[in-house]
């Protein structure tokens, strides 16, 4: 009250003698002094200053009196802890260990084709059959001549044992049946190289050479493709500030846009070398392929878990706002009354990673507290508002 009455009598003192300080001025302004005008400019300003203090408490015990004043309404929500979980996003292409080019080991006609494009092989399988040139006869005498070596030998060893002949007619024919077994191994393994097997399960995607092709090793003289799909993976650089966070067994999710599908899976390998280009790491992730409908060099999106909490504060990025300073804030209702009335604050946060429309609140808030939402781009710090659902 006392404020009030010392307001209105400076008003009614200003008002009384305004025809004086008017009459004052403009002499001062004919007189041209000016250091009378600089000393007049200072007194009305003092005078300003404290009118305008005394409105603001005015305005404060009107607001705290007048029964009817309008409150801001806002929207509150209670911030809890939340299991916040962080993932990289990055681009990669399928990719399969077992996807290979069949060569022929010799040179000659291919002599049979034994499978078609999209049979299923097994292992060790026999796809094509190359003409060996006589080299199944030769291997046949050499066996019948293994067979009169090794009886050779035979005899002349238990002749040995029993003191009868020399020793150099048993070493004799013990070096010409090892010999002889030696050469019949290795036209076996000659021979061996006439056909062509499987060197894992798969598919034959692709038959090359047709029957009656001359074949011979080397690039060029490709006869089958064959590919496994069960072994599907995909490979991502990932950026080097991520070395750390990223281990074997982070949880991995890729996605195909082509099929529409996606797969939950684990980071199998993370690669030991940073590339000095793009400085980044490669990681391997396994892509289970139970339909077969993953096929090879198929683009894909892959998120990688780099960071989990388990007790995270979680508020949405709309609620947060930043000052002059650079620093985020977020404004809290505090002593909420019966009447749902309380009063914003403005609260310094410090924000972490960011998932979707929701950010990690490091430090700044509590557990159990209420962050205003709808409305908190127009309160102002310890200012009184109305609190909706």
């Amino acid at each position: 009250m006392k404020n009030l009455i010392s307001l209105f009598t400076l008003v009614l003192l200003l008002l009384s003698c305004g025809g004086d300080t008017n009459v004052s001025i403009d002499s001062l302004i004919a007189n041209k002094d000016l250091d009378k005008l600089r000393a007049k400019k200072t007194s009305i300003t003092e005078q300003l200053k404290e009118l305008n203090e005394q409105v603001k408490t005015i305005d404060s015990v009107i607001a705290v009196l007048d029964s009817d004043t309008k409150l801001p309404l806002v929207s509150t929500f209670e911030v809890s802890t939340q299991n916040f979980q962080h993932f990289l996003e990055l681009q990669g292409d399928v990719a399969t260990k077992q996807n290979v080019l069949i060569y022929p080991e010799m040179a000659g006609t291919l002599q049979r084709v034994y499978v078609t494009e999209g049979d299923r092989v097994t292992k060790g399988q026999l796809l094509g059959v190359i003409d060996d040139g006589g080299m199944a006869s030769q291997l046949a005498q050499l066996k019948t001549q293994a067979e009169l070596a090794e009886t050779t030998y035979e005899r002349q060893k238990r002749l040995w044992e029993q003191k009868i002949g020399s020793e150099i007619q048993f070493l004799q024919a013990k070096t010409n049946y090892e010999a002889t077994k030696s050469s019949v191994q290795q036209a076996e393994r000659q021979l061996g190289k006439s056909t062509i097997r499987a060197p894992f399960t798969g598919i034959i995607d692709d038959v090359i050479k047709d029957e009656g092709t001359v074949v011979s090793p080397g690039p060029g003289s490709e006869v089958f493709r064959i590919v496994n799909l069960s072994n599907m993976y995909i490979t991502v650089d990932v950026p080097e500030s991520y070395l750390g966070s990223i281990n074997n067994g982070s949880m991995a999710t890729v996605y195909f846009p082509v099929l529409g599908d996606s797969i939950k899976t684990t980071v199998r390998q993370t690669g030991n070398f940073i590339n000095p280009n793009n400085r980044s790491f490669s990681v391997e992730i396994p892509v289970p392929n139970e339909k077969g409908s993953i096929k090879p060099n198929l683009s894909a999106r892959v998120t990688i878990n780099d960071y989990s909490n388990a007790n995270a504060l979680l508020v949405p990025q709309s609620v947060i706002s930043e000052n002059a300073e650079g620093e985020q804030y977020v404004f809290i209702a505090e002593n909420p009354s019966e009447e749902m009335q309380g009063t914003a604050k403005k609260r310094i946060v410090t924000t972490g990673k960011t998932q979707g429309r929701f950010v990690e609140i490091l430090t700044g808030l509590s557990a159990g507290e209420l962050i205003i939402q709808e409305g908190a781009r127009s309160v102002k710090d310890n200012q009184d508002v109305q609190i909706i659902k």
